[in-house]
C-alpha cells in the first residue's frame, strides 16, 4: 500500500487520536442523521461510541438457576448460559490446556500437516517472519499432499485476517498467502474483515497502524478437522517464542469444531475476498463494509452471523435433549461459544459475562486476567459490588506489548499504569483490599497477552469454569471489535486440575499491587498522559 501523501502527514501529525475521537464524535451524528433520512453523506466518518456503557439486553435469571443445586449438578450452575447460546456436550478428557507459546505452535504445525478435510484459521493477523513462513510452508505441505497423494483430495483452507491489520506495510499477511492463493485457487480461501465503522473522511485521513484502532477482527480461532484450538494469540512469531497467551486444544469435538467453522465461513462471507492479484472483491449480493450503506452492511452481517448461532442454538437444545432421554451421558463438560460483535449489533458475550460477574456471590472466587486493563465501566461496577473474591492480573508495564513503541504508542503502558492505579484506587476507597486483588505478570525477556478468568465455587480447590478467548474485557472487546470466546464448565478433575495448574502459572510470575506500587519512580505518569489517557482509552 503507498505511503500517506505529504499533506495527510502534516495532518496526522497534529492530529492525535483525542482529535481522531472529535471526528468520529461528530460524524457519529452526521451519520445518524444520513441513515434516518435514507439519503447520502459526504462526511461517513466512523462512529466513536458514546463513553458511557449503555447497559446491554437483560439476560433474564431463569428461577431456580444461580443456586449450586439442580440439573446435572454443577453444570445447572450454570445451564442458564444453554438457554442462550449453543451448549456442546464434550468428553472432559477430549479438552487440553496447552502450556506455552512454543506448545501452540508446534501443535498447530502438527496439525495442519495432517489435516484432511479443512484447515480454518481466524486472527488478527499473519505475521511476516520465519516462524510464520513456516507455519504457511505447512499449509502448502498438506495442499500438495492432497494433490499429489490423493490422501486428502477434498482438503479446503480458510484463513480469516483483519483488513486494516493484513495490510499494513509492503510485506504482510497479504503478500505472505498470495502465493498460495495463486497456486491452489480452489482450495484456499482468505477474507480479509473490514469495520463498517471505517468510512469516508476518517477512512481517508487517518494512515495505516492508527485506523486499527476504529474496530477490526479480533478473533483467533485455529481449527483442524474435528479439532479446534481456541486462544488469543495471534499468528506471529512472539505468540510462538515469548508472549504469554491462553490455549486449548479441543480434540475430536466434531460440533464444536462445525460451530466455529460456520462463524468463521459467515464472517469471510460479509468479508472483502481477497484474490490472487492482490485485489479484494465482495461476494455478489453482499452489502460493501466503507462503501455501502453502514446500516445495510451491518444488518446483512448481523442476519448471517446469527443465522449460525441460532441454528446450532436449536440444534444442540434438541440433541441434548434427545441424549438425556436416552441414557443422561454424553459427556462431563460444557463448551458455550460466546460472540461479541457490536458493530453487527450482536453482544452475546457481553451478556453473558455481565450474568456472571453479577452472579458470583461470596461463595465463589473469580481469577481475571487481561493483557490490557481497561475494564469497562460496568464490568468495573460488578466487580468493585460482587460479593465474590477477585484475584486479577494484568501486565507489568515491563511486559506491555507496547514497552519502548516509538512515538504515541510509547506511552500506552503509562496509560495502563494510570488507569490500574485509578481502579486500585476505588478499591482502597471502598474498602474492598481484602475482597479485590490487583496482580501484574513479570518474566524477564517476555510480554503478556493472556485473558479470561477462572471460576472457583466455594469449598473447592479447583476451578470448574473458565472463559477463554480474544476478548480483554475493554471498551474495544466490547464496542469495536470482533470477538469470540468459550465458556468451559466441567465436572472433570483432571481438566479443572488443568486449568488450576495453567492459572497457577500464570500467578507464580506476578507480584501484587498495592499502594506503594503506584508510588515508585518508575511508575510517574506524565502530566500530558493524565490529560489525554481519558480522550484515547476507549481506543486500545
Amino acid at each position: 500500500m503507498a505511503a500517506p501523501t505529504p499533506w495527510r502527514r502534516l495532518l496526522f501529525s497534529v492530529c492525535s487520536p483525542a482529535v481522531t475521537g472529535v471526528l468520529t464524535r461528530t460524524s457519529d451524528r452526521l451519520l445518524r442523521a444520513r441513515d434516518r433520512r435514507g439519503g447520502s453523506s459526504v462526511l461517513l466518518l466512523a462512529p466513536l461510541l458514546a463513553e458511557a456503557d449503555p447497559p446491554p439486553r437483560h439476560v433474564p435469571t431463569p428461577a431456580g438457576s444461580t443456586g449450586a443445586q439442580g440439573r446435572d449438578g454443577l453444570c445447572g450452575h450454570f445451564q442458564w448460559m444453554a438457554e442462550h447460546v449453543p451448549a456442546f456436550r464434550v468428553p472432559g478428557t477430549h479438552v487440553h490446556v496447552l502450556a506455552s507459546p512454543d506448545h501452540f505452535y508446534q501443535t498447530m504445525k502438527a496439525r495442519i500437516k495432517t489435516a484432511r478435510r479443512r484447515v480454518v484459521m481466524a486472527s488478527l493477523y499473519l505475521g511476516t517472519g520465519q516462524l510464520e513462513q513456516e507455519l504457511v510452508d505447512c499449509v502448502e505441505e498438506a495442499l500438495l499432499r492432497s494433490h499429489e497423494n490423493g490422501d486428502a483430495p477434498d482438503l479446503k483452507v480458510s484463513l480469516l485476517l483483519d483488513y486494516t491489520r493484513g495490510s499494513r506495510g509492503q510485506t504482510n499477511s497479504r503478500t505472505m498467502l498470495l502465493p498460495l492463493l495463486r497456486r491452489f485457487a480452489s482450495q484456499m480461501r482468505v477474507s480479509l474483515y473490514h469495520t463498517p465503522d471505517l468510512r469516508g473522511l476518517l477512512r481517508l485521513l487517518v494512515p495505516q497502524r492508527f485506523n486499527e484502532t476504529i474496530g477490526v477482527q479480533h478473533i483467533k480461532v485455529y481449527l483442524f478437522d474435528d479439532s479446534v484450538i481456541i486462544s488469543g494469540a495471534n499468528l506471529s512469531d512472539s505468540y510462538f517464542t515469548n508472549r504469554q497467551d491462553r490455549y486449548v486444544l479441543l480434540e475430536n469435538c466434531g460440533e464444536v469444531a462445525d460451530f466455529f467453522s460456520d462463524l468463521v465461513d459467515a464472517v469471510g462471507d460479509v468479508s472483502l475476498q481477497l484474490q490472487p492479484d492482490d485485489s479484494v472483491t465482495m461476494l455478489d449480493g453482499m452489502v460493501h463494509p466503507y462503501n455501502g450503506n453502514r446500516q445495510a452492511f451491518s444488518a446483512a452481517a448481523r442476519k448471517r452471523i446469527m443465522e449460525v448461532v441460532n441454528t446450532a442454538h436449536v440444534r444442540q437444545q434438541l440433541l441434548n435433549r434427545s441424549r438425556d432421554s436416552e441414557d443422561g451421558e454424553g459427556g462431563d463438560t460444557w463448551v458455550f461459544p460466546l460472540v461479541q460483535m457490536k458493530p453487527l449489533g450482536i453482544q452475546i458475550d457481553e451478556q453473558v459475562t455481565q450474568r456472571l460477574l453479577t452472579n458470583a456471590g461470596p461463595d465463589s472466587c473469580v481469577f481475571l486476567t487481561s493483557g490490557y486493563f481497561n475494564l469497562t465501566r460496568p464490568y468495573m461496577r460488578m466487580v468493585l459490588g460482587a460479593g465474590a473474591s477477585y484475584r486479577i492480573l494484568t501486565a507489568s508495564p515491563e511486559v506491555n506489548g507496547f514497552f519502548g513503541a516509538k512515538g504515541l504508542a510509547g506511552a500506552i503502558p503509562a496509560a495502563y499504569t494510570l488507569i490500574a492505579r485509578q481502579f486500585y484506587g476505588q478499591v482502597c476507597r471502598q474498602g474492598q483490599q481484602e475482597r479485590v486483588h490487583l496482580h501484574e505478570y513479570r518474566r524477564s525477556q517476555w510480554t503478556f497477552h493472556a485473558k479470561g478468568l477462572w471460576y472457583y465455587l466455594q469449598g473447592k480447590d479447583r476451578p470448574c469454569l473458565t472463559l477463554i478467548g480474544s476478548p480483554n474485557f475493554g471498551y474495544r472487546s466490547v464496542h469495536r471489535d470482533l470477538e469470540a470466546q468459550i465458556a468451559i464448565v466441567t465436572k472433570n478433575e483432571k481438566l479443572q486440575s488443568q486449568l488450576r495448574e495453567e492459572q497457577e502459572t500464570l500467578y507464580q510470575q506476578s507480584s501484587e499491587v498495592s499502594v506503594a506500587t503506584f508510588e515508585r519512580p518508575d511508575r510517574h505518569v506524565k502530566l500530558w498522559v493524565k490529560l489525554v489517557t481519558p480522550l484515547i482509552k476507549n481506543f486500545f
